[in-house]
């Protein structure tokens, strides 16, 4: 069940008028257009909503398909339709995953940081970026760590320093060691 189509499907007035017929009775779309005064192209477009968001059902009777509606949808609570059966979790982690891309997107391009971020949360973003390019159970020399950094932005020693900082690599008597 998709309850945004189903809102969407709602929110037109022919499909209404629709769904109020077929509440009194199943009905097929010559009739229902004669019904509600509208033209059978048009009733059948609106079918055909109802039925992608699943309000509506049809079934064959002899010549004509007889249209009825879905009393499984119309029997749930408002709260039922609006309730987000992801976890809470879940949704939190993709609405974070989308900011990171959206982040590492606007601040690097070709591969290169065009600038360091300001915001707190956007450099720990960049940072946590440029660390990947470290493997984590191997030991870098300071050299070693300005050349790798040198491939994203000029200021490696800003980069470096911030690196350590933000905890994701550390330094011991000049050897550098990405963090877990």
């Amino acid at each position: 069940m998709n309850s945004l189509e189903i809102f969407k499907c709602l929110s037109d007035n022919s499909r209404l008028k629709i769904i109020n017929s077929l509440m009194i009775e199943p009905m097929y779309v010559e009739l229902l257009a004669e019904r509600l005064e509208l033209s059978t192209s048009t009733v059948s477009f609106h079918l055909k909503k109802l039925m992608d968001a699943n309000i509506v059902s049809s079934k064959k009777e002899q010549y004509y398909t007889v249209y009825s509606i879905n009393e499984e949808i119309f029997s749930m609570t408002l709260k039922d339709l609006v309730k987000d059966d992801r976890r809470q979790e879940e949704i939190l982690n993709q609405r974070e995953q989308k900011y990171r891309e959206k982040v590492i997107d606007s601040f690097f391009k070709y591969g290169k940081l065009k600038e360091i971020p300001v915001q707190k949360k956007k450099r720990q973003i960049v940072l946590e970026k440029i660390a990947e390019s470290f493997e984590e159970d191997r030991e870098y020399t300071e050299k070693e760590v300005n050349l790798i950094i040198a491939d994203f932005h000029d200021d490696f020693c800003t980069i470096r320093r911030d690196l350590i900082g933000f905890d994701l690599m550390e330094r011991n008597n000049g050897i550098y060691k990405r963090k877990k």
